[in-house]
């Protein structure tokens, strides 16, 4: 079918469009930059295949209420400790503040930031609240799996009362972060203070059992090899096929500045690689995300025909990627994301928080 020279590729390939489940193994072997347009022609084939040519953007809005954070990740730039000169929390009435001047009309609020030390249930439950009151139309995408289990640590609830409270308080979704690398032995260098990947993976399947929808993530290009990366979509996978409750993966390509792991950042070839091999893998997930402040503009264009089929949205004020030394602009206009997508034959389609079509 795809006259390629190597009959174990063909197979897979050919299992691959036929969507069937491809094995760890398999995978592993598409991972080679000489079979970068081959695996990214199947990737696409699935992508048009699921979506019609589509691809999505999202007006959206980013709020970080805090960078002071209990943790400190080897590979992250952003958190602070209290008392630092460069730590802010935001109070309620700056953050609403900040939603009220957005000059764009956003349809999704995405909230994330770092674990405070003086912050229990009721400090996060007022930020959702609060929003949800002043924004009643808006999808509210907030707090980690790592924030979920920390506010139940330190407000002695457990994760499904804490996920219900928050709900009820107006939470539409959670975020896919903090999912990092499953692997036990490279989460234990990279960010050994954060929640295993067993947890990461317990709460995602709570919040699905709730009615609440998320994310995954996977941070690549650190110290992890191309098993370990398998091996992390294939357990999303997994619950994917248990729960149904993941919208979007998102291959995140790491940033290596102001961190304490250093190296180098990805290389389009991997980057364009990583997203094809994860609509392959991830055809149980309807949307693979190119999530253009971590690719950069063209790579995530690029990416829209490798099988991505979402460039994330205007995101307004990121300070995470930027703080480990992302070279991307902090927010992009609805026009700007158009033509991102026209270029590319792929037909822009504005979306709301679930992928509805607006």
């Amino acid at each position: 079918m795809f006259n390629h020279s190597i009959p174990q590729i063909e197979d897979i390939l050919t299992k691959a469009v036929n969507s069937k489940p491809i094995t760890r193994q398999q995978a592993i072997s598409l991972y080679k930059p000489s079979l970068l347009h081959t695996v990214g022609k199947v990737a696409d084939e699935i992508s048009n295949r699921l979506h019609n040519k589509r691809a999505f953007y999202v007006i959206n809005r980013h709020i970080n209420p805090t960078n002071i954070c209990v943790n400190r990740c080897k590979f992250c730039a952003y958190s602070r400790s209290k008392g630092d000169a460069d730590a802010f929390e935001l109070t309620i009435d700056e953050i609403l503040q900040k939603l009220r001047s957005t000059e764009v009309d956003f349809k999704e609020v995405h909230i994330v930031g770092g674990l405070h030390p003086d912050w229990g249930l009721r400090e996060y439950l007022d930020i959702v609240r609060s929003v949800r009151q002043s924004f009643p139309d808006v999808a509210i995408k907030a707090y980690s799996a790592v924030e979920i289990d920390y506010i139940s640590r330190v407000s002695n609830k457990d994760i499904r009362y804490v996920l219900m409270s928050l709900k009820d308080a107006g939470l539409s979704m959670l975020p896919g972060g903090g999912a990092e690398i499953f692997n036990p032995e490279v989460r234990q260098r990279l960010c050994p203070e954060k929640i295993s990947g067993d947890r990461w993976l317990e709460i995602m399947e709570t919040a699905h059992l709730l009615g609440i929808p998320s994310n995954a993530t996977m941070l690549y290009g650190h110290i992890e090899n191309l098993d370990d990366r398998i091996e992390h979509m294939v357990k999303i996978r997994e619950l994917q096929e248990k729960t149904g409750g993941f919208q979007a993966f998102i291959p995140l390509a790491y940033h290596p500045k102001n961190t304490e792991v250093g190296g180098k950042h990805t290389s389009g070839v991997d980057d364009l690689l990583t997203i094809a091999i994860s609509r392959i893998v991830l055809q149980n997930i309807p949307h693979i995300k190119a999530y253009w402040i971590m690719l950069g503009e063209k790579i995530a264009q690029t990416a829209l025909l490798f099988g991505a089929d979402d460039l994330d949205g205007t995101i307004i004020e990121e300070k995470i990627t930027h703080s480990a030394g992302a070279q991307t602009r902090e927010s992009i206009s609805e026009e700007a994301l158009k033509r991102l997508i026209q270029k590319t034959g792929k037909i822009p389609t504005k979306r709301d928080g679930f992928y509805n079509n607006i």
